[in-house]
């Protein structure tokens, strides 16, 4: 049996630009930061028969890996050249299409695991960029290269992409003391929707790629304010990152009109009135998970207050130094 975890992340800032259809004109600039919320993959070969097995929010049973529709798991064993005899199982902490990178975290945890049974092995960058590139390249989804870069690294990481789409990487310098800071004053609230993001970001894809000057602007906006934000966590000002987180919501909401909705722009208003800096809906939008930034007690309770009579759940969480691992291997 092979047991990967494998973190899910909260963009912090800089997210869209890493979308093939803007970094390969502009170059793109991501923040992210993994979390204590995981992906955990488990992949065993059965012993009695040579069927095809893989379990996730569904079932699936087949007699060869051809007939998978899951296809993510089915390119992944693919590449390995697994034609059947395979049982994939995985589980999360949180439920797919909520913002938090699920689905990278899915492929990079599956990539690692098949590693280990193939006994083949990579850097942390490779199974990265291999991650996207059965995403990106091979089933033509419309994702960028954010969440499988931070569920293969983990910690505080950034991501400099240039315009032929090669990834620098580099962490964050971000001491203990302001990433125990910044995590004291960061709630995070369920909204109970879960979405395709796929839709969203395939929206803003095509209005990059037509070179339509709003969404355009937006990115390019949100670019520089993520290099702001990198700069205001590193520095410590963390109140500053709160107000630019507000004004990064105002600016991506302009960039498609299924980003969030009257409700969504509701419960934001009143976590504002309630003394929250600024915040957003995590991922494409549309739904899963609100992120604020609260500078102190008062305004955490006012928050968590209004946002439990209005039905969102919250989730507690840490930051995560450590990215995709094998738990068990044998």
């Amino acid at each position: 049996m092979i047991l990967t975890r494998t973190p899910l992340r909260i963009p912090l800032g800089g997210g869209g630009t890493d979308l093939p259809t803007f970094y390969q004109q502009h170059g793109g600039f991501v923040f992210s930061a993994a979390i204590d919320k995981y992906m955990y993959i488990s992949i065993v070969r059965p012993i009695l028969d040579s069927l095809v097995r893989i379990k996730y929010s569904r079932t699936e049973v087949v007699e060869n890996v051809t007939q998978v529709k899951n296809q993510l798991a089915q390119a992944a064993l693919e590449y390995y050249g697994i034609k059947d005899k395979i049982e994939i199982t995985s589980t999360a902490d949180v439920p797919a299409g909520t913002g938090m990178g699920s689905s990278g975290s899915y492929l990079v945890g599956l990539l690692k695991g098949l590693q280990a049974l193939t006994r083949q092995s990579s850097s942390v960058q490779e199974l990265a960029e291999l991650a996207c590139h059965i995403e990106i390249d091979l089933l033509r989804k419309p994702v960028g290269k954010q969440d499988q870069y931070l569920a293969a690294y983990g910690g505080f990481t950034v991501l400099n992409i240039d315009k032929n789409g090669l990834v620098q990487v580099s962490e964050a310098a971000v001491s203990h003391e302001i990433a125990e800071e910044l995590q004291s004053k960061l709630l995070l609230f369920f909204t109970g929707i879960t979405r395709d993001a796929m839709v969203i970001l395939s929206e803003q894809g095509v209005a990059v790629e037509k070179k339509e000057s709003d969404v355009t602007k937006s990115l390019l906006r949100i670019k520089e304010i993520g290099l702001e934000i990198k700069s205001s966590i590193e520095a410590g000002n963390l109140d500053n990152f709160g107000r630019l987180m507000d004004e990064h919501w105002k600016v991506k909401k302009t960039m498609s009109t299924k980003m969030s909705d009257p409700n969504m722009d509701r419960l934001y208003e009143l976590a504002k009135e309630r003394g929250a800096l600024g915040g957003k809906i995590m991922g494409a939008g549309g739904g899963g998970f609100f992120v604020f930034y609260c500078p102190g007690e008062k305004e955490k309770k006012g928050v968590r207050d209004i946002m439990k009579l209005n039905g969102l759940v919250e989730m507690p969480f840490s930051f995560e130094k450590e990215g995709a691992k094998t738990l068990v291997g044998f």
